[in-house]
């Protein structure tokens, strides 16, 4: 071959068609098989080209509708996922809870919705 460029289209159309009425004939002789094993009294030996007609039809379908074959491996360029950077808490210090608290603020009573800073009741 004197260039890496694909085959053209008219020509691949031809060869999954002929690839199609190949499959659809092996069916065809599935299927009249059948019938003459099923005729005779063959029995259980009729469900095998049975099987083999019922099949047939779907793979025949699939690789005629599959497309252009890919060239190569070396077409394909491989999936580089465009992340944002990783998440950094705030400077501050880490508590055990996994929180972040600014220097200075702690967790407390004043952090207890109506609480308002108050210490326990007691009495």
């Amino acid at each position: 071959m004197v260039t890496e460029a694909r085959r053209p289209l008219s020509e691949d159309i031809r060869y999954r068609e002929h690839r199609y009425l190949i499959m659809m004939g092996i069916r065809l002789v599935c299927f009249v098989v059948a019938v003459v094993l099923f005729v005779n009294g063959a029995g259980w030996l009729t469900a095998i080209p049975a099987v083999g007609a019922i099949v047939i039809p779907y793979f025949a379908v699939v690789f005629a509708n599959g497309g252009r074959e890919p060239a190569g491996r070396d077409r394909f360029r491989p999936y580089e996922p465009n992340l944002p950077e990783r998440f950094a808490p705030p400077a501050g210090r880490q508590h055990p809870d996994g929180i972040a608290y600014p220097d200075g603020a702690e967790p407390g009573e004043a952090d207890i919705p109506g609480t308002n800073g108050a210490s326990e009741r007691r009495g």
